[in-house]
């Protein structure tokens, strides 16, 4: 009996066991299904991303066909015609003009552009000339106004690379850092080009709505040419005129009208390949370039620069790419603009094969009949798409030489809550305006703006391509072979096409030639004599041991308020302030120099915006702010420049105060080391010593530590800290003075006359209609105080 017990009870203990083990593997299982959901889950959220990221993508290609392609776009309206503007004397040679196109198309916007110059972005936030010298003046000191600190770098959109020493690279930066004449070079570079971007800005709206409205013609032979310019005319003035409601409103529209007109000219074109003429399709051997250089003559070899039309609005392409990211543009023009150009070429191809006393309007009298009123419209609004993205550039470009210290300075309104980008300048629009119905009602043709359009294209792509050389080898790092072959293969096509270009400057070359030098003559006068003043102020500025010598008081009665001493000099003591005391008895009880400036970068966070320092002993009360902006950076209206600059000044006293007290614990070293790294950096009264970067919210993490050890802080000294506070607040209440200095530069009596032209009379005419520092920074008229002072070069 007892052994049956001791046997039922050995079995309820296996029993307990097994079940154990069941047990365990039951969980093992559940844990085991439970990671299967899980990672099943996450591949399904990983689909799902991709997914919409795809179809985000998408979206984003289809968007950028309205402010990307839509110059691009409405080349076919006038390309055949530039190309034998006297007529066809060779059938054969429509075949060999289509295939130049097809390979144009190939070896420029699509290779060199679209996935090459494209990549060279400023992180997807900048483009054009002035975006490509932003990323050199990052990686090479090339700038000719040498205002940036190292602590500029530390930036989070200050993206930079480095290089090993005995590079090809660091050979490059040492050779272009070695001379002023070659950073001067570089910056005489990139103005043609800015200029030339402006040129097309006035070229592109003229010879697209021209285009467009020369349809009127075809379907109503009894309209006479005035009236097809007096049309044209009155659009661009309408174009013009709305454009202070910037395109944020109607910009939903540009996609689907491009898109729509890409479509109607690829159907179109593929009517007319199969209606009239399918041997067209042969243009896609490039034995046919050859044949049509080697039946020789003159007209076959200017006619390039027709041609060269059909690859215009890569300039704004590039200008505009900020608006997306490169690989939508890559999409939108691999799988729609560039098959629906192709198609559309080869079908007026086809079509004045046929009918080759047609050239003169080869687009719409190839359009069927029945469509032809509906494409007529279609092609107006793309024309009109097409002027609105090369004027947005245009007013992109001009915002960044502003910023480069290249242009004087203009009103600038953000127009859209969106979008950084969309901006309006109110002078370049009717600049552009006035000159763009000078051009359209001058000329009255299509062909000498097509001459002077091709001009200023051929110019900006050379230019590109230098600029572009610089940037594979100090940004890019490329191989010196790959950098070789996309130059040498850039220029000699780009070299072919400027040749013939050269042959029609006498029939409407000259004019982009005019407009970028004037333009090139007013931004370079402005940048020199904004040099000249620089260096003056960085000649002429006060040493610190003269300022120290004064005493507390600066040798002056400090009477109660704050003052604001604007100054171009981000360290050291402007000569404007000895000017300003040695001519007033009094001086406000707290100075702070106030330096703005601009930065090679597409932005400055706001976190990130303004550099405080002590100048001098503390009881002296003087500080400096220097507030950075990146070249897409606005001063808008409501921007209250004055309330953040006191918030960051608070900051930095509350800071030091925390520092100089949270130093005195022994037993927290590494805490006061870093401390000690950032008291090092505020300075002791030295003016070269670094500048402190205290920002909005990575000083309030600073700060946290500190608080740890606050016990430790002594009483006398957080009430050091307390009592400036209420001393700079208490002179805030008193009142804050802007000090301006009202510099007035002349030439010197010995110096040659081209100088005292250029500074006694243009410089000093654009620094009178140009916008004033206080305008700007939206300085009260009734606490601004201006202190004149001349100065010679």
């Amino acid at each position: 009996m007892a052994a049956r017990v001791e046997a039922a009870t050995m079995g309820g203990e296996i029993d307990e066991e097994e079940s154990d083990e069941r047990g365990s593997m039951w969980d093992l299982d559940q844990k085991l299904d439970q990671s299967m959901d899980e990672e099943a889950g996450r591949l399904r959220n990983m689909y799902r991303e991709k997914k919409f990221s795809a179809l985000l993508l998408l979206q984003l290609s289809f968007q950028s066909l309205g402010v990307v392609y839509g110059d691009l776009g409405t080349s076919p309206l006038y390309v055949f015609y530039n190309t034998f503007p006297h007529g066809i004397k060779d059938p054969e040679d429509i075949i060999g003009a289509l295939s130049l196109i097809i390979y144009s198309l190939t070896l420029i916007p699509l290779l060199k552009y679209v996935f090459v110059v494209c990549k060279a972005n400023d992180n997807g936030q900048g483009s054009g000339t002035f975006a490509l010298y932003s990323l050199l003046c990052r990686h090479a000191k090339v700038k000719t106004i040498q205002n940036q600190h190292r602590t500029d770098e530390e930036l989070t959109t200050y993206s930079r690379t480095t290089f090993h020493e005995h590079s090809f690279a660091a050979k490059t930066k040492r050779w272009l850092e070695k001379r002023t004449s070659r950073k001067t070079a570089l910056l005489i570079l990139v103005l043609v080009g800015t200029c030339m971007v402006i040129g097309d800005g006035i070229l592109t709206p003229a010879i697209s709505v021209l285009s467009a409205a020369g349809g009127l013609r075809v379907n109503l032979p009894h309209i006479s040419n005035g009236v097809v310019v007096f049309v044209a005319v009155v659009i661009l003035v309408s174009l013009f005129s709305v454009q202070h409601y910037g395109t944020d409103r109607v910009g939903w529209l540009f996609a689907p009208i491009v898109f729509l007109w890409f479509l109607s000219i690829a159907s179109i074109g593929m009517y007319n390949i199969w209606k009239h003429d399918t041997s067209v399709l042969k243009a896609f051997s490039p034995v046919y370039i050859y044949r049509y250089f080697k039946r020789g003559g003159r007209d076959r070899w200017t006619s390039l620069g027709g041609i060269m039309l059909s690859i215009t609005g890569i300039e704004a392409l590039f200008a505009d790419l900020s608006h997306f990211p490169v690989s939508a543009v890559q999409i939108a023009f691999t799988v729609i603009v560039f098959p629906c150009l192709l198609l559309a070429y080869s079908g007026q191809a086809a079509y004045i094969r046929r009918y080759p006393d047609h050239v003169a309007d080869a687009f719409y009298r190839s359009i069927p009949g029945s469509v032809y009123w509906p494409m007529f419209i279609i092609a107006t609004a793309a024309a009109i798409v097409a002027s609105q993205a090369t004027i947005s550039a245009t007013f992109s470009l001009v915002k960044q030489a502003l910023a480069h210290g290249c242009f004087p300075r203009v009103k600038v309104v953000h127009t859209s809550r969106k979008f950084l980008g969309q901006i309006y300048v109110p002078d370049i629009n009717w600049i552009l305006m006035i000159l763009c119905i000078a051009v359209t009602a001058g000329f009255k043709n299509q062909s000498q703006i097509g001459n002077a359009y091709g001009t200023a294209v051929v110019i900006v792509m050379l230019v590109t391509t230098l600029l572009m050389t610089l940037i594979m080898i100090l940004v890019w790092r490329c191989h010196w072979v790959l950098v070789l072959i996309f130059t040498v293969l850039s220029l000699v096509v780009e070299c072919t096409y400027f040749s013939a270009m050269l042959f029609k400057i006498d029939q409407g070359g000259w004019v982009p030639l005019v407009i970028a030098a004037a333009f090139l003559l007013i931004m370079w006068v402005w940048h020199y004599g904004t040099l000249k003043r620089y260096e003056f102020e960085m000649h002429c500025r006060v040493s610190m041991a003269w300022i120290l010598g004064l005493g507390p008081s600066l040798g002056l009665v400090r009477v109660p308020g704050v003052g604001l001493v604007y100054t171009e000099l981000a360290s050291g003591v402007p000569h404007i302030f000895s000017h300003f005391i040695t001519n007033l008895p009094a001086i406000h009880s707290v100075v702070v120099f106030v330096c703005v400036k601009n930065l090679p970068v597409y932005t400055v966070p706001e976190e990130e915006r303004f550099l405080v320092k002590r100048i001098g002993p503390k009881n002296f009360h003087m500080f400096r702010c220097v507030a950075r902006y990146g070249y897409r950076d606005l001063h808008k209206k409501d921007d209250d420049f004055e309330k953040r600059l006191f918030e960051s000044l608070f900051l930095y006293v509350r800071l030091e105060s925390m520092m100089e007290g949270g130093c005195s614990d022994s037993d927290d070293y590494s805490i006061c080391g870093s401390q000690q790294q950032l008291k090092d950096t505020l300075g002791n009264g030295n003016e070269n010593e670094n500048l402190a970067t205290f920002d909005t919210f990575d000083s309030i993490e600073s700060i946290t530590p500190v608080k740890r050890v606050s016990n430790t802080v002594t009483a006398s000294s957080q009430m050091s800290g307390v009592d400036e506070l209420e001393f700079i607040n208490g002179c805030r209440d008193a009142g804050v003075v802007h000090i301006m200095g009202n510099t007035v530069v002349r030439a010197r009596r010995e110096a040659r006359f081209y100088k005292k032209i250029a500074i006694d009379y243009v410089y000093a005419f654009l620094r009178k209609i140009c916008r004033e520092h206080s305008v700007i920074y939206n300085v009260p008229q009734e606490s601004l105080l201006n202190v004149g002072q001349i100065f010679y070069v």
